[in-house]
């Protein structure tokens, strides 16, 4: 992948970006993706040998994102999207999802990982209306005031902001539930919120293991929270039922995969979709 890279965008990010683990290529990983290295690869083997159900996790994750967005541009008439800590916006990424249903969606990508942008910024280099932003999601103002941002999204109207399997990363010092107040004040009434979470609620034990692991190495650390530290960061967004319930009961389609016959123990990861009513200014 790297010479690919190299060849597509003209652009090499340091060496050390290679060698260090990201989650978002990761994620890649456990989907059985190519757009990974070494590094990231070598992290993901230690990490199932603590979860090794995380490859089945990820594909319960993102038939959530999948479903959450397939409601959000069909029957909620939502048609702007930003995503952040969207990884590779590869098969069954948002702006595809979404398009399917309303073909003017416009959406913005953000990831704090620099070769995952490169690479996603080539994938969609003919894609009008789909926008990939090098930004860390901790820092609101330069997301919503960027170019990508600004020349894409209106935030007049409303907006569906995606924070799928991300809030995870953020560690209490950096105070999550202040992230999400601040993308929540800068959208319109019904604008709606898409959170997945990684929970310690089932094996405790397990999930601080697994979070030494992936501290030990990876840039952003895992940071697993019960269901009520996880419902109090949708603070301000009125869940759409089901409410906030494991990744496989948020508004299940039939035919959707699930190979450990409603063990929700073993998924550890919990989901919701909000829909912002109030005025903003109020």
């Amino acid at each position: 992948m790297t010479q690919t890279v190299t060849e597509q965008s003209g652009q090499m990010p340091g060496d050390a970006e290679f060698e260090r683990p990201s989650p978002a290529r990761m994620y890649d990983y456990f989907l059985g993706g190519s757009h990974n290295f070494a590094a990231d690869r070598e992290l993901a083997e230690k990490y199932m040998r603590v979860l090794p159900d995380m490859p089945e996790i990820s594909r319960a994750n993102r038939r959530f994102l999948g479903r959450a967005v397939r409601y959000l541009a069909g029957p909620a008439g939502v048609d702007q999207f930003l995503d952040l800590g969207s990884g590779l916006p590869t098969q069954g990424s948002s702006h595809e999802t979404a398009r399917r249903l309303n073909p003017s969606a416009r959406v913005v990508y953000v990831d704090v990982d620099p070769v995952t942008v490169e690479f996603g910024r080539t994938l969609l280099e003919d894609t009008k209306g789909v926008e990939m932003l090098h930004a860390d999601l901790r820092d609101p103002r330069a997301i919503l005031r960027s170019d990508e941002v600004r020349g894409t999204l209106d935030f007049s109207r409303p907006v569906a902001v995606l924070m799928v399997a991300m809030l995870h990363f953020v560690p209490a010092a950096d105070d999550p539930a202040a992230l999400v107040a601040a993308y929540r004040a800068a959208t319109a009434p019904d604008s709606y919120l898409v959170v997945s979470h990684a929970t310690s609620d089932y094996h405790p034990a397990t999930m601080s293991e697994a979070a030494q692991v992936y501290n030990s190495a990876a840039a952003q650390g895992m940071n697993f929270r019960s269901r009520a530290q996880v419902a109090a960061l949708l603070a301000g967004y009125d869940l759409l039922p089901p409410g906030l319930v494991d990744v496989i009961h948020w508004r299940p389609d039939p035919g959707d995969s699930d190979p450990f016959n409603g063990d929700v123990t073993r998924y550890n990861l919990l989901a919701a979709v909000g829909r912002r009513t109030e005025d903003p200014s109020a």
